[in-house]
């Protein structure tokens, strides 16, 4: 739950102990709250990561099979390729 005080909004986060140590300490050193610290942490990473890079397309997927990979060789081709480079098993007969 949040709730809204002087133009900020005041929330909860949980993070992992071994993390709160280090940034309690991080703190300590600046002398700042931890409030403080968090929210220098996250104009940091809005700063490093911008919403959205130019020209990049919200939309992705991964590409098609027949532009990447092993051009010319078909399913079964494949198969037998890989089999031939793969580690025997144990029991199997060649």
């Amino acid at each position: 739950m949040a709730h809204q005080f002087d133009g900020m909004i005041k929330t909860q986060i949980q993070v992992p102990e071994k993390q709160y140590k280090a940034l309690r300490e991080f703190a300590a050193d600046r002398e700042w709250s931890m409030a403080e610290t968090f929210r220098r942490g996250a104009e940091l990473l809005l700063e490093l990561y911008p919403r959205r890079l130019e020209g990049a397309s919200r939309d992705w997927s991964p590409p098609s099979s027949d532009t990447v990979g092993w051009k010319g060789l078909d399913a079964a081709a494949l198969k037998k390729v890989t089999m031939k480079d793969a580690e025997p098993e144990l029991g199997v007969k060649s």
